[in-house]
């Protein structure tokens, strides 16, 4: 078995696969602060409840946005899996060239995703990854990173809303009735939800006009269920889109 972990900002992702199949996917809060042992402690005992060993798994691939964890993660690999993880870097080798100014800037969870996006959904396509920050990559037909956009997330905004102001409260990440709220609670959410569904439409218009061509839009992260149901142009939510994309890279690195 293979054990994909996709460490964020927020969440960490982790998923199982027998084969080509994912036959496990679990969430844990990221907390920069926990030891290798302590996360070990968490992972074990909710494989332990599904039935997985650690003799089980095989092999282990890694990409983080979060560089403290990166060292954690790779110290519990070895002394819980006697493994000794893939960790995507600027020198793994992806499948995906990258068409950037400097391809060492682009994070390695966007490159993931975009391994997979292109391997499920073929190109041109655009990823929308709808986490702590909302991300817009775009790949070509032949599955080249091409660039993207990237904007602060639904959460993060919310946050900033109760922490820069005197009298706005913080609020469920639920839709209102109408655009037009009726009291305080109603308006924020109302401009969280319907303001980041125009925000997500918006883009998708502008990237795909210029690409030229029909393009393939997936949605992924935390907030795709919240958000990706009220968009136009969206074609797939595949909330599972980066641990698929490491299953990938890892394959092509054995």
């Amino acid at each position: 078995m293979l054990l994909t972990v996709d460490i964020g900002n927020t969440t960490i992702n982790l998923g199982v696969f027998q084969e080509e199949n994912i036959i496990l996917v679990l969430h844990l809060d990221t907390r920069i602060h926990e030891l290798a042992d302590e996360y070990a402690a968490t992972l074990l005992t909710l494989f332990s409840h599904r039935g997985i060993k650690t003799q089980d798994i095989d092999g282990v691939a890694i990409c983080s946005v979060t560089p403290p964890l990166v060292g954690v993660f790779e110290e519990m690999c070895q002394n819980y899996f006697q493994n000794d993880p893939l960790i995507v870097d600027a020198g793994t080798k992806t499948g995906v060239r990258i068409l950037m100014d400097n391809p060492r800037e682009v994070g390695p969870d966007r490159v993931v995703g975009a391994a997979a996006a292109h391997h499920l959904y073929g190109g041109p396509a655009i990823i929308i990854d709808l986490g702590t920050a909302t991300t817009f990559d775009v790949i070509s037909r032949g599955g080249d990173y091409l660039g993207g956009a990237i904007v602060p997330g639904v959460g993060i905004s919310a946050e900033a809303l109760f922490l820069h102001t005197a009298r706005l409260p913080r609020v469920e990440f639920i839709s209102p009735p109408k655009a037009i709220g009726k009291n305080t609670t109603s308006a924020l959410q109302s401009g969280l939800i319907f303001g980041y569904v125009s925000l997500v439409e918006g883009m998708i218009d502008l990237l795909a006009r210029e690409i030229g061509e029909e393009t393939r839009v997936v949605a992924t992260g935390g907030f795709a269920p919240l958000i990706a149901p009220r968009t136009k142009g969206i074609h797939e939510v595949n909330p599972n889109l980066t641990l698929i994309g490491l299953r990938l890279i890892y394959d092509l690195n054995r």
